[in-house]
């Protein structure tokens, strides 16, 4: 039985009206760890099980640190989950929930993924948040399922942060003969590496990080990203803080489920009506989840900025 499942694929009416078309919703926030990550994430454990790994490990207190946690979890194999200073408590309380080892090193992701790299074994199975073939043709199973419920979208809409999702998505694209509709990114201001790496043609380092959208919090971008955008119609868009914020709040009133602003990024687009849509009968768009937002979180940030 596979670690993620078969998500949802529902018709958003208020982001259709918005929008003018019809807009369909995969709902990966209802993977078992709470986002997209589990796919890739639960296919890499997976294989790296059938191969005898005695242990994960991992360098993200997010996502794609849950998903691990998870998956060491339900198959019976320990799991060390690196994080930042900077991770929450929350974070690394629901890490510990799913009964992983927790390992606070570094002030940055890249600190605490060079420290995870540098304690690494033989024996153990290395998990990258989204640099990986394995989550890439993990991810890219949610755009079989699209295809599988007779949903033929005309564009599809994606936040990204390490490219890892992007990078699924656009596989699963070409496999089901979808490969020359347009892909729309979102990222925060703050967040910008894909749209940095898309105008200049290959990764680029970015000096800084900033903003609430922490899930989207990678200095560089995958190769594989890139390359995809010279494949593929793949276009960048930015939204602000709080543009992502106030899509995460609209979208738990709307659809009552809760996403982060790193999710909140790409349903932004949707509700700010920022994209060319006019011509185009079905948009697909990826509620890629958020497993340690709260509603207090994203209620708190509002008030601060006004």
């Amino acid at each position: 039985m596979s670690l993620s499942i078969n998500t949802p694929l529902l018709e958003s009416l208020p982001l259709g009206q918005r929008n003018n078309t019809r807009v369909w919703m995969k709902m990966e926030a209802m993977q078992p760890s709470g986002s997209f990550k589990m796919r890739g994430v639960g296919h890499a454990c997976e294989y790296y099980a059938a191969q005898g790994a005695q242990r994960f490990i991992s360098s993200s207190g997010g996502n794609a640190g849950l998903a691990v946690a998870y998956a060491g979890r339900k198959l019976g194999i320990p799991a060390l989950i690196v994080v930042p200073e900077t991770t929450s408590e929350r974070a690394r309380y629901l890490l510990g929930l799913e009964g992983a080892g927790v390992k606070v090193h570094g002030q940055s992701w890249a600190e605490a993924h060079e420290f995870a790299l540098s304690v690494s074994t033989k024996d153990d199975a290395f998990i990258h948040p989204f640099d990986s073939p394995l989550l890439w043709e993990g991810h890219a199973t949610l755009i079989d399922e699209v295809a599988s419920d007779g949903v033929k979208p005309d564009a599809v809409i994606l936040s990204v942060g390490g490219g890892g999702l992007l990078s699924g998505v656009c596989e699963g694209l070409q496999r089901n003969g979808l490969g020359h509709i347009p892909v729309f990114t979102a990222e925060t201001e703050g967040m910008t590496s894909f749209k940095a790496a898309h105008q200049a043609g290959y990764p680029v380092m970015l000096p800084a990080l900033t903003g609430v959208a922490t899930s989207l919090g990678a200095r560089q971008v995958c190769q594989r990203a890139v390359e995809w955008s010279r494949e593929m119609r793949i276009e960048p868009w930015t939204v602000s803080d709080q543009e992502a914020v106030d899509a995460c709040l609209s979208f738990a009133d709307d659809h009552r489920t809760l996403v982060e602003p790193a999710c909140g990024a790409a349903l932004a687009l949707l509700y700010t009506q920022k994209l060319p849509l006019h011509e185009m009968n079905d948009v697909l768009v990826i509620v890629c989840g958020g497993s340690t937002t709260t509603l207090s979180a994203l209620q708190q940030f509002t008030k601060s900025e006004k």
